[in-house]
């Protein structure tokens, strides 16, 4: 068999989920034709559904190095890296498989950019519990100040033979303290636990909060700068449902736009989001 028929046989294999099988075909077409960046990226994708994820980003890069424009290499390896918890580089492989899928005028509807608002969650949440952790071990330290300073006014008291009242004085301000003290940091956890940007808020191709929402004929709404940006690059139609399209045609969605400018007002951590 050729290569690409050993292909052809991977792929109905992989359309009845018979991944190993799969994987058996497309590597015997890498050895017959070691030169094609679809048997690898073919194979990264048996790989993902198998859940071997560094197995999946092999594959992509091989892939990639034949082909540095393979929109599928840089979206599976995107896809591996996000499950192998290395989220700045899965966000900039699947970046990379969005602008190229522009550039080429390919339609993956929302699988790209689903994957790359998984992402993009999952690093604000790994560098929000990083912050939780600070905050713990600062809200630790400060306590542990505020518990020796008052053994050591208490020590004085006593080593000076000072009343019981000059005693509970310093004990009582130190748990006004402490008080405060636990006050400041449960208000903070609270403000950290409210915060997530809506789906709804976030533009359908930067995936970004919209600063300037405008709505299409179609109903969609974009932010101005992303659907102008792709009419110019890709083409005049609506990336997600494929309708002519042209830049006289966007309307200023000022409903959305108020509602952004209030969660921005209500949450001014959202401009990092």
């Amino acid at each position: 068999m050729s290569s690409n028929e050993l292909k052809d046989q991977g792929n109905r294999l992989f359309a009845i989920r018979k991944y190993n099988d799969a994987i058996s075909c497309y590597t015997k077409a890498i050895m017959k034709n070691p030169s094609i960046a679809t048997f690898f990226t073919n194979r990264a994708l048996c790989y993902l559904k198998l859940r071997q994820w560094e197995l999946a980003a092999q594959d992509c890069h091989r892939a990639l190095e034949i082909d540095k424009f393979s929109v599928k290499g840089h979206f599976f390896l995107g896809q591996a890296l996000h499950e192998l918890l290395m989220f700045e580089e899965s966000i900039g492989s699947l970046l990379r498989a969005n602008d190229l899928a522009k550039d080429q005028k390919l339609n993956f509807g929302d699988e790209i950019s689903g994957a790359l608002r998984l992402a993009k969650k999952k690093r604000w949440n790994v560098i929000e519990q990083k912050r939780i952790t600070q905050e713990i071990e600062l809200q630790t330290y400060l306590t542990k100040l505020l518990d020796s300073e008052q053994t050591r006014l208490i020590e004085g008291v006593n080593n000076n033979e000072g009343s019981n009242d000059e005693v509970k004085r310093i004990k009582d301000k130190h748990e006004r303290f402490k008080h405060e003290l636990n006050s400041l940091f449960s208000e903070v956890d609270h403000r950290r636990k409210i915060r997530d940007v809506p789906d709804y808020l976030c533009g359908k191709i930067s995936f970004e909060l919209m600063r300037e929402p405008v709505i299409t004929p179609s109903g969609i709404t974009y932010d101005r700068r992303d659907i102008e940006e792709h009419l110019q690059r890709v083409g005049h139609f609506d990336p997600v449902t494929r309708t002519d399209l042209t830049q006289d045609m966007l309307i200023p969605n000022l409903a959305m736009k108020e509602v952004i400018d209030n969660f921005l007002e209500l949450n001014p951590w959202g401009e990092d989001y």
